[in-house]
Order: structure tokens, then sequence, then C-alpha cells
């Protein structure tokens, strides 16, 4: 069997709720390898939830779908407050990056719980927003940052992660609408070790298998390289 588009890979997965501190509950879901426990973790940040951004959103659903069978990733994917998906809605409503804060902690706070290995935010477009504004406050192995439009990041929050010892990967789109690769090098300078991996032909919303096996691959190069190169067909049984 071809993996691609919908198809769902074996993973034990459960419905899992996050509570943030400031009261409110939010809706996601936790999958994991079905038979071995993971070498990493998968924090994912969706794209803006009032442009139709949500735990859904195709690339994190993909993610969740085929990575912890493919690459033995753990992959948390939640609604930020007040966004709404399959799943359910978050409790709260959007607060435009500022009380999301208590989202992105409420995800961290269950990695902890949960004693997942290694984590890594991966934010997509307004999620890339969240991960440089609040994940230097977290215990992370390092972010990966898919369409990063760098709006409502300051030049004073790119440069303070020049002080936080892990990766910063951009994954920018040849044909981004918000910022393409050589901005992108150019705002990130500010990091050292920040590395920004242009995607010829990539637009914004990753559309299409091709994309879509590209950014998966970059994710698994940079959490488990031993896990590359991908497979793209499957001999086992899909999930049920």
């Amino acid at each position: 069997m071809e993996i691609r588009g919908p198809v769902v890979l074996p993973a034990r997965r459960e419905d899992i709720e996050l509570h943030t501190l400031d009261g409110l509950t939010l809706v996601g879901e936790l999958a994991l390898p079905q038979a071995r426990p993971p070498v990493a973790t998968l924090v994912t940040l969706h794209p803006l939830p009032t442009a139709g951004g949500f735990m859904d959103s195709h690339i994190l659903r993909k993610a969740a779908a085929r990575l912890p069978a493919l690459a033995d990733l753990a992959v948390l994917r939640f609604n930020t407050r007040g966004t709404t998906s399959p799943r359910g809605t978050s409790e709260g409503a959007f607060d435009g990056g500022r009380a999301e804060a208590f989202d992105v902690a409420a995800a961290m706070d269950l990695v902890t719980q949960r004693q997942l290995p290694r984590p890594w935010l991966l934010g997509w477009s307004f999620g890339t927003e969240l991960a440089l504004k609040y994940g230097r406050d977290h215990d992370i192995e390092g972010v990966i940052l898919l369409s990063p439009p760098l709006h409502r990041t300051s030049d004073e929050e790119l440069e303070a992660w020049s002080r936080v010892p892990c990766p910063v990967i951009a994954v920018v789109p040849e044909f981004d609408d918000y910022l393409r690769p050589a901005e992108a090098k150019e705002r990130f300078s500010l990091i050292p070790q920040a590395v920004v991996v242009p995607v010829e032909g990539g637009r914004h919303l990753w559309v299409g298998e091709t994309q879509t096996r590209r950014v998966l691959t970059e994710i698994v190069a940079a959490v488990n390289p031993d896990a590359l190169p991908l497979p793209t067909e499957w001999d086992g049984p899909e999930a049920v």
C-alpha cells in the first residue's frame, strides 16, 4: 500500500485533555508507536484558527497518522483555546497569541506527566509564533518551524533564542505567502544556531503529497534521522 493522502498507519491513539493555568480545558490527541516506546516527541502547534487552522490541519494530521509507525515518534496534537475540530472544541477564545502561552504550557505539562521523551515543538504558521514566543520557557530539545510568517515575533524574541542551546529549524517554502527564504535567512540570522531550509516549489500550505513527504522528511531529519529515508510503501494493516 502506498503511503499517501489519508492513509493512517497503526499507533496507540488516545483522546486527551489539557488543563491550563487560567482554568480552561483543551482537547487533543496523543499518538504513540504501537509496539515500542517513542524515541522523541512532537508537540504540535497548529496554524491560525481564525483562518481555518486546527489540530487536524493536514501536515499535523499526517504527522500523527504516519510518524509513530515510520519514525517511532510520539505526536501530541491539540486545539488551542476557542478552536474546533472533529475532536471537539477547546474552551476559551482566541487571544492572538497572548493567552495561548497557557496552552503551550499545558501541553508541556502533559509531556512531563506522561514522561514523554525529547520533546520538540513543531509549529506551523501561527504555531511557529507560539513556539518562538514561549518555547524558551520550557525544557525542549528544539523547535521546527513550518512556514514561519514572523508576523507576531519581534527581533528581540528571535535574538533571545541565541542564548538557548537548542536547534531552531525553519522550513521555508520558495513561494510562501508571507516569508520567503531570502528574507527568512536575514531574520533568522539573529539566531546563530538557526538553520533555514528552503523548499524549492514549496508553498505556505504544503499542498500535495510531494510537499507533505518533504516536510515530514525534514521533521524526521531533525528529530530521529536514523529513521530516514521514510518509506513510501506500507506492508502492514492500516489503523482501524
